[in-house]
């Protein structure tokens, strides 16, 4: 490669030495157009100067299209004559569930303070609701046949799992009274059940009557997974409050295998069980040790965690420090309505004492936690399968806070259940988020990270009749949000136009 010298400014120590370097790189400046804006986006002549959220928009919509939802949902609006963008407001919803969730007619009023979201109208969102509801089995079956094709993804194993959420207005059909676990008996309430793969996948949901018992929620969840993805061999994972023989049996029935906890402290064979075992584990990892025990043909895996044992060892030395305190300052009696302290006290002859006993008994949990399976999987394999139900409590967490914002007013049952399905499309774009950020290695707070995608903006000015975009800085890990979806970010500035403006 040649050099060519194009022009000789002088000496770089006698320019620094005077002081006239600053003034030569001024003067080059006023070649440059982005220089030239970004100096005097401050000065009077700034007609027009107007901030929109940007940098979730280029990252989400990226892993958007990577899922193939354009595609998809674009050939089903292609059989509907609608005056809109449905697949852009799709996006929308989705977005706005992961970054401000909200009602609809919230999300109406955010989406016009987002780049490339601008325009999009309420009634658009209630008929995209609609749209979604409608054609929600085929889009779940279409994604998940592009992700077996993809991915080879083995979809022998799921975790299931349901979750109620209140509203405001009079029962429906979907709408209904029923035991809340939001501690609202009072008010109507939906069910929703998510289906999660092994390898943390959101599946499907589905949105039940607010009455339905999760033993009929099972047997809707036995035709969901057998009919729309053609399964062979599943494997259910649920929580120890889907435990009952009413449930096991409907698995039973149905010939469905099935992984669940158990209330160590309330089952009395499996407490005394697995109390008498101190030994026999299988060490699985640094904080996991596992072993089996069958009682009566039943098979259970018991699990220890070493680390969680020492945290429950730590948390029970305070609180029997704080009761000892409170022991010593009189009016014990009143102690035995605290069920945290009531079960180490014993009560002899008008008084009350820490048991040594209970204690000791309770010390024997510590870190511990019991499954049951009617499978061949070995225990480890079972142990590590019911470690991963943590994604599927993470999703009902996420589906919920799009509900969250009370009151909640919905009359169609058809758009709320396009709204939750609205919720598990922004729960795949985390997912894919996150195992982006675990491919490089990167533990980054979720939270945070979205804080700082959320903090990049586009900053749009007119000046001298021009319109120019100013993006903002770079904050926090914003930067490796967009270097692992693989996307460069916008340059400083550019015209309103530029490609890299729009969000699809």
């Amino acid at each position: 490669m040649r050099q060519r010298v194009v022009a000789n400014l002088g000496r770089l120590d006698k320019l620094l030495l005077d002081g006239s370097l600053d003034g030569l790189l001024k003067g080059l400046g006023r070649f440059s157009e982005q220089l030239k804006v970004i100096e005097r986006a401050r000065l009077p002549e700034v007609t027009k100067c107007q901030a929109k959220l940007w940098g979730p928009v280029l990252v989400f919509r990226r892993l958007w299209e990577e899922q193939g939802l354009p595609g998809i949902l674009g050939a089903l609006a292609a059989k509907r004559r609608f005056r809109f963008d449905v697949e852009r407001v799709c996006f929308a919803l989705a977005l706005q569930r992961l970054i401000e969730p909200g009602s609809d007619l919230q999300g109406s009023s955010w989406m016009s303070r987002v780049v490339g979201l601008e325009g999009i109208e309420l009634q658009q969102l209630y008929r995209t609701c609609t749209f979604l509801a409608e054609n929600k089995e085929w889009i779940e079956r279409e994604l998940y046949l592009r992700e077996r094709t993809l991915f080879d993804s083995s979809v022998d194993l799921v975790f299931f799992d349901t979750t109620s959420t209140y509203f405001e207005g009079r029962p429906s059909s979907l709408k209904r009274y029923g035991f809340s676990k939001d501690h609202r008996p009072d008010r109507v309430q939906i069910v929703v059940g998510v289906v999660m793969s092994r390898d943390g996948w959101p599946l499907a949901c589905e949105v039940l009557p607010g009455n339905q018992a999760d033993v009929k929620a099972v047997a809707g969840l036995i035709r969901l997974l057998k009919g729309r993805f053609q399964l062979g061999r599943v494997i259910l994972v649920a929580d120890r409050g889907f435990v009952s023989r009413e449930n096991l049996g409907a698995l039973v029935q149905a010939g469905l295998e099935y992984i669940v906890g158990v209330r160590l402290r309330q089952c009395r064979e499996i407490r005394e069980a697995i109390l008498k075992r101190a030994d026999g584990y299988e060490q699985v990892s640094d904080n996991l040790q596992v072993q089996e025990v069958v009682i009566e043909g039943r098979r259970y895996v018991v699990c220890l965690n070493p680390a969680e044992a020492v945290r429950d060892a730590e948390e029970r030395a305070a609180l029997l420090a704080a009761l000892t305190k409170r022991l010593a300052a009189g009016g014990p009696k009143s102690l035995l309505g605290n069920r945290g302290y009531a079960r180490y006290l014993k009560v002899a002859r008008e008084s009350v004492a820490i048991d040594p006993d209970k204690v000791a008994l309770d010390a024997q949990f510590d870190g511990k936690y019991v499954l049951q399976t009617n499978t061949a999987l070995g225990v480890a394999e079972t142990a590590q399968a019911y470690r991963n139900l943590w994604q599927v409590e993470r999703a009902f967490r996420e589906l919920k806070s799009t509900l969250a914002v009370r009151p909640v007013y919905h009359r169609r049952d058809v758009n709320i259940s396009g709204h939750v399905f609205g919720a598990l499309l922004a729960l795949r774009l985390e997912v894919a988020l996150q195992k982006k950020l675990a491919a490089k290695g990167w533990k980054l707070s979720w939270p945070s990270l979205l804080g700082d995608l959320s903090a990049l903006k586009a900053v749009q000015i007119t000046l001298d009749g021009r319109s120019y975009i100013i993006r903002t800085d770079l904050e926090g890990d914003c930067y490796k949000g967009f270097q692992a979806v693989g996307l460069r970010p916008p340059g400083r500035v550019q015209s309103p136009d530029s490609s890299a403006m729009l969000c699809h």
